[in-house]
């Protein structure tokens, strides 16, 4: 038998409403009718009843709550179930509709979803009523004609899906149940007859009679209900019921219509569960995590509590997912939330916020000191080995810890500065933990409004270019520069690259600052091309986002095409941690700009940790050595044999050198005579401005220069300078005599230590040492100044010889010429002569090989671009 859809009956003036409602009602299967006023729906009710009536309140005539007070008063349509909608939210005017009768009470906007479940459960509600009363039509007729057909009312029922009881209000026990209420409670009907409602196990029966005199006497509830009622078996069932009462001659029946709700409240509890926890690891998701949080600090105020929040990020856990995979990823998150919920109490909470980060809620009980014992036992537990697919993995974690009251005593606040702190301990090298302080918040800000600032600075083009030059130390002059981006932030002056440039690499503002050097750069050449100042090549500095995520290699040809410029005088300076980077990608790149004709470099040569197998692979011209070895290359041995080592290795590789933070004329002299090819430094100049570099390089600013200028000429004029290395004074004074005429400049020491500072400070070209000397030894002292000035010559004076020492010294090429105390004067001027000698021929067979390696690594020129 097919069942005809609902009729509902729209009564609403405006017409925007009517077509809305309809909208909303039809696509469930409703029929629906729209009338524009209360005068004209009487009138259409009293033609055809709809099934169920949705109406305005405020409308001209007669309003909402007359026309629900006209319906209900008429026995005809008082069963017609009845929704109010008001723009008023007050509870005055809800109670105002209910007590005309209406059903339900809605406010405007009505949700859909809320408006069709209103009609579904009224319309349930009214066929249940329809039911009632023709089951009351039917008893009556029993009752006077004596033949109950129970047979037939009981099919009727026992067809319905929802369970139906029948209550005798007078007698307090069951008249009628159907099938489906057996079914649900497992109960025979003649048990349930037998047994009564209180079997059910809601309530005693002086409960029941109130409640069901309140539903006979219109008080009760009119609404459906949830509730729990027990089985036969003792299990309880999940309900909701709605319950009202029918009269007959003598009597009132109470008709229970019951259906069962178990799976619905599961599915709730799975959805709520779904909602509030996170489906990886189990914790508390971030909006359970929150809601925890803001009842722990209402629980706390009013105890006075400490809390922590403490907010938690895996190091490096990308590398994770890259080289083991998402999935190796996702169980190394579940067991390290198993970890976290075994280094807290019951009472506090874990939370996981979302992708590697984690936040706790600590309770503390002793002070400051509970929160640090819970973030070193994390430590302690995350650094033992996971298992991960058969692979052991590492991991360690980045801690920030904030504290209620002190710090703030909101949520969001709280885990915010939980948040800075972690990310101090990650600046502070990750694997450890971070209190937060007054201080990081008014850092956090500030390094927000120069992020701000910064992004203000792109749009507003207030960069600009300084360069420092680099000198060729062959010939003194300037062989390029280095352009260096500066900020002048509005009502700041100079910025210091410190301070921003961090900050645009963070960001990734970087790539289009960088972007823009490049061009400035390359703009710059070619309008000094045009002036006096002629060919200047530039190096810009490339940072590693802009080979990631920018587009280099065409930053760099077209700005080389818009300014017509030979790709040769264009130079990029990287710094070893970028080439790192991606490295296949990056060595692609670098080798088709290379084969454009453009030079590389490595800056910051030391400080990271490329090796030659890298070195080999890179298409390089230069390296950079880093200005944290040449700070004391003349005070520190060790410094200074890094140099030296650095600049060997590269002439190896046929790459030229250049020694960044010159600053004394002792540092350009080591380096010089160590045959470094160029320097860079305050010693000739600092970065300057346009305005500064230009005069510089046509020679107007003679001065600027004169420092520098006087040691090259000083190294190119050198006078043979001799070391004396010896205990004891009078032997020092007799040699310095008896040499003095020979016009040498003569430098003593009187131990190998002190010799060795000397060598590090001076141009030295022999070496005349003591043998027996307290602490290191004359052969000691020559091998290692063998080691160190390999062009230095090495003698050794002494009258307390260890023949075999010396030997061996002698052997391995340490000692040049070993002379013994007493001396020959004549022997010893000899000597020195045939030292000094040796010495200016080793000089010159170096400048000639440097002369032939340099004519042999001079590119060829593809274009005559190159003669500009």
């Amino acid at each position: 038998m097919t069942i005809a859809p609902a009729r509902i009956l729209i009564v609403d003036n405006d017409p925007r409403n009517r077509k809305l409602l309809e909208a909303m009602l039809r696509p469930e299967g409703y029929v629906t009718r729209s009338i524009s006023s209360a005068e004209d729906a009487l009138e259409s009710i009293a033609l055809e009843a709809p099934d169920l009536i949705v109406l305005d309140v405020m409308m001209p005539g007669i309003d909402g709550y007359e026309l629900t007070s006209n319906l209900k008063a008429n026995g005809a349509t008082s069963h017609i179930p009845i929704i109010m909608i008001t723009a008023q939210s007050d509870r005055a005017a809800r109670l105002a509709g209910l007590d005309a009768g209406a059903e339900e009470f809605l406010t405007k906007p009505v949700e859909r979803s809320e408006l069709w479940l209103r009609v579904r459960n009224l319309l349930r509600l009214k066929s249940f009523g329809d039911f009632l009363r023709n089951y009351n039509r039917i008893l009556e007729q029993q009752v006077q004609t004596r033949t109950i057909d129970l047979q037939r009312f009981r099919t009727a029922m026992d067809a319905t899906a929802d369970g139906i009881f029948l209550i005798s209000r007078e007698s307090m026990q069951f008249v009628e149940v159907n099938a489906t209420a057996c079914t649900l409670f497992g109960y025979s009907r003649a048990e349930l007859f037998a047994l009564g409602p209180v079997v059910l196990g809601r309530s005693s029966v002086e409960e029941l009679e109130t409640l069901y005199d309140e539903i006979i006497a219109g008080r009760g509830s009119r609404e459906i209900i949830e509730l729990q009622l027990q089985r036969k078996d003792g299990s309880s069932l999940e309900i909701e019921v709605h319950q009202q009462a029918q009269s007959t001659d003598t009597n009132w029946i109470i008709v229970a219509v019951v259906r069962d709700i178990t799976e619905r409240k599961e599915s709730q509890k799975r959805l709520l569960h779904l909602a509030h926890y996170d489906a990886l690891t189990g914790l508390p998701n971030r909006t359970l995590f929150y809601e925890t949080l803001a009842r722990t600090l209402s629980n706390a105020t009013a105890q006075g509590s400490l809390i922590a929040v403490v907010f938690l990020d895996l190091d490096h856990f990308k590398n994770v997912n890259d080289t083991l995979g998402h999935a190796c990823g996702d169980e190394l998150l579940r067991q390290v939330s198993q970890r976290l919920v075994q280094c807290v109490r019951v009472r506090d909470t874990v939370g996981r916020l979302g992708g590697d980060e984690f936040a706790l809620i600590l309770q503390l009980r002793n002070g400051l000191h509970g929160a640090t014992l819970v973030a070193s036992k994390i430590r302690d537990t995350l650094r033992q080995p996971f298992m991960l697919a058969n692979h052991e993995v590492v991991i360690s974690a980045s801690i920030g810890i904030t504290l209620y009251p002190d710090d703030a005593v909101d949520p969001q606040t709280l885990i915010k500065f939980a948040d800075t702190a972690m990310y101090r301990a990650k600046q502070a090298g990750r694997d450890t933990f971070r209190f937060f302080t007054a201080q990081m918040n008014a850092d956090v800000l500030a390094q927000l409004d120069l992020e701000m600032a910064l992004r203000r600075a792109v749009e507003n083009e207030e960069f600009v270019l300084h360069y420092q030059p680099k000198i060729d130390l062959d010939t003194g002059t300037v062989a390029g520069l280095e352009a260096l981006l500066r900020w002048e932030r509005p009502g700041h002056g100079l910025v210091s690259p410190q301070h921003f440039i961090p900050v645009l690499e963070d960001t990734g503002l970087i790539v289009r600052v960088g972007s823009w050097v490049i061009h400035e750069a390359c703009r710059q050449m070619r309008q000094w091309l045009a002036c006096g100042v002629g060919r200047m090549p530039i190096a810009v500095n490339v940072a590693s986002r802009q080979f990631v995520e920018g587009n280099l290699e065409d930053d760099v040809v077209r700005a080389l095409a818009a300014h017509d410029l030979s790709a040769d005088l264009l130079e990029l300076e990287l710094t070893e941690s970028s080439l790192m980077v991606n490295t296949d990608r990056t060595i692609a790149i670098l080798q088709s700009l290379k084969q454009r004709g453009i030079k590389i470099s490595i800056d910051d040569f030391g400080t990271g940790y490329s090796s030659l197998a890298y070195l080999r692979r890179f298409p390089i011209d230069k390296l950079k050595i880093d200005i944290a070895f040449i700070r004391h290359i003349t005070t520190n041995p060790d410094d200074a044999m890094l140099a030296l080592t650095i600049i060997r290795m590269a002439h190896s590789l046929r790459l030229q050198v250049v020694a960044e933070g010159v600053e004394e004329p002792a540092q350009l002299a080591y380096l010089r005579r160590h045959r470094c090819d160029q320097i860079q430094g305050y010693l000739y100049s600092k970065p300057l401005p346009i305005a500064g570099i230009e005069p510089l390089l046509l020679k107007k600013t003679p001065l600027a220069t004169v420092k520098f200028d006087q040691t090259m000429q000083a190294l190119r004029t050198p006078t043979p300078t001799l070391l004396l290395v010896d205990d004891e004074p009078d032997i020092l004074a007799s040699l310095k005599r008896l040499l003095r005429p020979l016009g040498y400049q003569i430098l003593t020491a009187p131990s190998g230590e002190e010799g060795l500072l000397l060598l590090a400070e001076h141009s030295v070209d022999v070496v005349l040492s003591d043998q027996r000397m307290p602490g290191m030894t004359g052969v000691a002292f020559v091998c290692m100044v063998r080691e160190r000035y390999p062009d230095v010559v090495r003698m050794i004076l002494s009258g307390y010889a260890d023949l075999q020492s010396v030997t061996d010294a002698v052997n391995e090429g340490a000692v040049y010429k070993f002379m013994n105390k007493p001396w020959d004067d004549e022997q010893v001027i000899q000597n020195l002569e045939d030292a000094f000698q040796h010495k200016r021929m080793a000089d010159m067979n170096a400048r000639r090989g440097k002369d032939l390696e340099t004519s042999r690594s001079e590119p060829r020129c593809l274009s005559g671009k190159c003669m500009q």
